[in-house]
């Protein structure tokens, strides 16, 4: 149970946050990161609640909710770590003046988070907003609210008050919040249509945003592809963790027409050992079921189109109770093979545990097909020359693009990650992550004008600025 913030409360929240950025982003960096680093030792010990929490509301198996958790308070540390050199004034003294750039918070952030990992999806967010010098307003998917309120709760207990908020409601107290004039950062993970509403609400305000949206990520498989087992088990979690709810998954498998009944063979022998349908309480299960009813039968839709298409479905992994399974809001993992590109499986984001996988003939060809369509989040080339994955991985319209591996096993904290095309704009991850929470702001005193300064020859009082780096052919 949460509280639901009216659209007319939210204000007030907006205004307490306001307050205490100020004297927040008075403290040095180094103090701050000090203070975020303790808060994080402090709730470390309650990971195992929490994941709790957040596998019994999302359905997610519980090692997959555990590993979310810790990894996003590892998160909060790595930024931590590095936000006093990244964040640093930057000074130049030298024949053409004093520069100083200087890195300076926003205000009020509003981070808008959805359900499929809401804990790590929002500390993308508060750790390098609040490490930035922000005050942060989290307002969670109102499908996966309650670890988000309960952890960011226990964390802000050992922050200023006011600092990090956490916010309930529907679309309307979604519009208060990232509408309003004194936010002035909106940090957004989720849907292409409720990321082009966002976009709309903020440019009424000129509020800037980081948007990560929808993928439909496509995994290139070269012919000289290694399918050992290792290999196959990473390429299975890449379409199905969190029950291929994640905006990262493998979504369309490419693999060469010579190769197809091996890989086909190697794949669903992964399967078999990796994918285990079931309650996510009980140990063992790696996949559980999907958000929500709507989604089930969306997904068993999907499954009913392919099928209309002759396409064959390839049941995946075991399901150790069929009772379970039929009782719930459970999906089978399914690899179809048989499909065009023209198919909604292939053409659209699935956003479940359906993968297409389709055949090629010539490089040239995958990849014009992978780099079809709207979207540009994600991608991968698995080959056993790393070379020649790269040299292909640099022509794939995508943000990120992993190699020999995709989905989380191929993140790194030192990698900034976001989409192209309508995949949205912005960074996470890496040092552009907490760069996207301050505006780059300059002092300037020019060589000509500082106390004591020989005035330079033709610096009158309207000319332009002259560099002696360069040559002076510009008429004045």
């Amino acid at each position: 149970m949460v509280r639901v913030c009216s659209p007319e409360a939210v204000d007030g929240v907006i205004r307490k946050a306001e307050e205490a950025q100020r004297s927040w982003a008075e403290r040095p960096t180094w103090a701050r990161a000090e203070l975020l680093l303790s808060a994080a030792s402090a709730v470390q010990p309650r990971v195992e609640f929490w994941a709790e929490v957040l596998a019994r509301e999302l359905g997610k198996p519980l090692p997959e909710a555990r590993g979310e958790i810790g990894f996003a308070l590892a998160t909060l540390r790595w930024f931590a770590e590095r936000a006093v050199a990244v964040l640093a004034d930057e000074e130049t003294d030298d024949e053409l003046g004093r520069l100083v750039l200087r890195k300076r918070p926003y205000g009020v952030v509003a981070a808008v988070t959805p359900w499929n990992a809401p804990i790590i999806l929002s500390m993308l967010k508060v750790a390098p907003a609040l490490l930035a010098g922000n005050s942060v307003v989290v307002k969670p998917s109102p499908l996966a609210p309650i670890a988000v309120d309960g952890l960011y709760d226990e964390l802000g207990q050992h922050l200023p008050e006011g600092l990090l908020t956490v916010i309930h409601g529907d679309a309307s107290t979604g519009e208060a919040l990232v509408g309003h004039p004194r936010v002035h950062k909106v940090a957004f993970t989720g849907g292409n249509e409720v990321g082009r509403h966002i976009a709309a609400a903020t440019a009424g305000v000129l509020t800037s945003t980081v948007l990560e949206l929808g993928g439909n990520d496509a995994a290139i498989f070269l012919p000289d592809v290694d399918l050992s087992d290792a290999d196959m088990a990473r390429a299975v979690v890449a379409s199905f963790a969190t029950a291929g709810q994640v905006c990262m998954a493998a979504k369309r498998l490419y693999v060469h027409s010579s190769q197809v009944e091996e890989f086909v063979a190697a794949y669903v022998a992964a399967a078999a050992r990796a994918l285990v349908l079931g309650d996510p309480m009980v140990a063992g299960t790696t996949v559980g079921p999907v958000i929500t009813r709507e989604a089930q039968q969306r997904l068993l839709g999907l499954l009913a189109d392919c099928e209309s298409r002759g396409a064959r479905l390839v049941p995946l992994g075991t399901v150790p109770d069929a009772a379970v399974v039929e009782g719930g809001w459970f999906v089978r993992p399914t690899l179809v093979l048989g499909l065009d590109d023209s198919s909604p499986l292939v053409r659209d984001e699935q956003f479940g545990p359906l993968v297409p996988l389709l055949t090629y003939d010539d490089i040239d060809e995958v990849v014009m097909r992978a780099n079809a369509g709207d979207l540009g989040l994600g991608a991968s080339v698995w080959s056993s020359d790393e070379e020649q994955a790269f040299a292909v991985a640099r022509r794939l319209d995508a943000g990120f693009t992993f190699v020999n591996t995709h989905n989380r096993t191929g993140m790194s904290l030192r990698a900034p990650f976001g989409g192209v095309k309508r995949s949205g704009y912005g960074r996470e991850y890496g040092e552009e992550g907490l760069l996207e929470y301050v505006q780059t702001c300059a002092i300037n005193a020019p060589a000509s004008f500082r106390p004591g300064a020989d005035p330079v020859d033709g610096a009158g009082p309207g000319a332009y600025p002259t560099d002696p780096h360069f040559t002076r052919d510009t008429p004045s």
